[in-house]
């Protein structure tokens, strides 16, 4: 196998784990809401504060399965490392 190959092919397996970064953050929205609609059944009057509570942490979660995401294509498609060949 060639050093380019060689590169090519731990690129791919970088970018399938760093796909997995995806995992933590739809687990973790999944159990937010839950505990959102829980929280809203239980005090209705404070739907308003408790949504927007709920909302702006799924996206900051949501952030970390983005930059997996963007690593991923980094590493497949703008590879920095076959440079240094």
């Amino acid at each position: 196998m060639t050093d380019r190959g060689l590169i090519l092919a731990c690129s791919a397996i970088g970018a399938g784990l760093a796909l997995i970064a995806g995992i933590g953050p739809g687990v973790g929205q999944g159990i937010a809401a839950g505990h959102g609609a829980s929280a809203v059944g239980r005090n209705p009057g404070a739907r308003g504060t408790i949504m927007s509570t709920m909302l702006l942490g799924q996206a900051v979660a949501e952030t970390t399965g983005l930059y997996g995401f963007v690593v991923a294509l980094i590493l497949l498609y703008a590879n920095p490392l076959i440079g240094k060949l």
